[in-house]
């Protein structure tokens, strides 16, 4: 588990949550007092691992970016009678 100071943590906070999201957990100290720690909000999950979990449960239409129907798109204008 790694500390760092307020001013490393507010400069690094975006690389600080993305070592955090990958599971590890990180100290915040204030002149070498630990204040507060970064912990994963959900610990079992791992962004990395859940890439393409849902592959093969979806197939992408062919004409999926066809033009809609003209009733659908006077709905999406409010044109709706």
């Amino acid at each position: 588990m790694e500390a760092v100071n307020i001013h490393q943590a507010k400069t690094n906070l975006s690389r600080l949550l993305s070592r955090v999201e990958n599971g590890e957990e990180i100290v915040i100290s204030n002149r070498g007092i630990p204040i507060a720690k970064l912990i994963p909000f959900r610990t079992s999950s791992n962004r990395r691992a859940s890439l393409g979990q849902d592959r093969g449960k979806f197939v992408v239409p062919d004409d999926f970016n066809a033009p809609l129907p003209d009733e659908i798109l006077a709905a999406f204008e409010g044109d709706v009678e």
